[in-house]
């Protein structure tokens, strides 16, 4: 089944807030601190509180960054991040949960140990590899246990374009090649995938396949003019774990994030004293 996608963003989706005594539902963030504050924990930690879910952190890497690039990184010890996963999980349990950068097989393997125990949260993968700077935040040895450990426990892979290629061992050059990626990807390791072509050259759209095994959607939105951003693949994919923890079913929680990243990037902003750096506004 195939199913188009309107990319109008519509307010009236998003959750209103409630009294003080009403239930807020908790989403959880495993990846990197990013110093300059357009990506990581800092960009979904950002989603979180806009779409009105309660975000918790479990901290895999702390980086000396900006958008301008990614001056260093120090990796968390794996045993520290397996007392954050087992102190978050009892104490504050998500209705969802999400990964970024990861770096190491380490790493990987205490996350995966940990949702291997925790199967009723539904865990959104963003296979974070590169920068957008260009650097690198997978060493190529946490390839192996990325896809045997940790891609077949989640309800959802949400690579872009070149992380899909490499996952797929083709480069994407076309809406099919990626249509092509997201079944391929279902079909690997058995979960949906949302493959994302905001990066497809000589298309008209910023065009997403979400594929699930049954539905196909497409997802497609104008091109913003003038903007070159930091941080969209951490928003989107915070974007539909907090739609997750909030009760959404994900193919729909998967449409709202879409229109979520399309209005945070309309209405991005510029930082810096030469204002070069772009922020994205996700509320």
């Amino acid at each position: 089944m195939h199913r188009a996608f309107a990319g109008a963003p519509n307010p009236r989706t998003f959750p209103a807030m409630g009294h003080r005594e009403s239930f807020r539902p908790v989403a959880l963030t495993v990846a990197g601190s990013d110093s300059g504050g357009g990506a990581g924990i800092q960009a979904d930690l950002k989603v979180f509180a806009a779409l009105g879910v309660h975000g918790t952190t479990a901290i895999t890497c702390l980086t000396a960054q900006t958008p301008a690039g990614v001056a260093g990184v120090h990796a968390v010890p794996r045993a520290f991040v397996e007392r954050q996963l087992e102190t978050l999980t009892r104490e504050l349990p998500p209705g969802a949960a999400k990964t970024g950068m990861l770096f190491n097989a380490g790493i990987i393997r205490a996350v995966a140990e940990t949702f291997a125990r925790h199967r009723d949260i539904p865990l959104v993968v963003d296979p974070v590899m590169i920068a957008t700077s260009g650097a690198r935040l997978l060493r190529s040895d946490a390839m192996r246990a990325l896809q045997d450990r940790l891609l077949p426990l989640a309800a959802l892979v949400t690579p872009n374009l070149d992380e899909a290629a490499v996952l797929m061992g083709r480069t994407l050059r076309s809406i099919d090649d990626i249509r092509w990626a997201a079944r391929g990807i279902h079909g690997r390791w058995g979960v949906p995938a949302l493959v994302k072509g905001g990066h497809l050259r000589e298309v008209s759209r910023a065009t997403d396949v979400f594929w699930d095994g049954r539905e196909e959607r497409i997802l497609a939105a104008a091109f913003v003019p003038g903007v070159s951003t930091h941080g969209t693949g951490c928003t989107y994919s915070a974007a539909i774990t907090a739609f997750l923890a909030l009760g959404h079913p994900l193919p729909q929680a998967v449409e709202l994030a879409k229109r979520t990243i399309t209005c945070a990037i309309r209405r991005s902003t510029r930082l810096g004293s030469d204002g070069r750096f772009e922020a994205l506004l996700p509320g």
